[in-house]
């Protein structure tokens, strides 16, 4: 009982099982990086989607429906709230981010109305990746 107290334990308490604080909060860090590693593509990819549309909607919004940008803001849905819009008159342009995943821009062009500028960057494009529908063949 002598060596147990003198090492700093408590009595009946096996040293060898004690949870150190440092070693609990290692174990929550390795589990919290090992959750993101995990998730990190389809976070990404709902990312790369919620900024499409919320910057093609806010772009219709403003530019082809005329209203104001508080109005535009307002309509952001329910599941987008993190997304980010900022505007640029001069461009007639709108971006939406979500930091630190995505960002996307929509731009008024005349007639053909906001369309979504092309992404340049490979690793987004292949994150949502969009599959020409399949090809029905009337029987002959």
């Amino acid at each position: 009982m002598a060596t147990a107290e003198a090492r700093g334990s408590i009595p009946g308490q096996d040293p060898g099982r004690r949870w150190s604080l440092p070693r609990i909060l290692m174990v929550l860090l390795a589990l919290a990086a090992a959750l993101t590693a995990w998730l990190w593509q389809p976070l990404k990819a709902r990312a790369i989607m919620a900024a499409a549309y919320e910057a093609r909607l806010a772009c219709s919004c403003r530019y082809v429906a005329g209203q104001s940008p508080a109005l535009c803001r307002a309509d952001v849905e329910r599941g987008h709230r993190l997304v980010a819009l900022s505007e640029d008159e001069g461009a007639r342009s709108v971006t939406a981010r979500v930091p630190p995943f995505a960002t996307q821009t929509a731009r008024w062009r005349g007639e053909s109305g906001c369309q979504l500028d092309p992404w340049n960057n490979q690793a987004a494009a292949s994150v949502v990746s969009i599959q020409p529908p399949p090809t029905i063949r009337s029987p002959a």
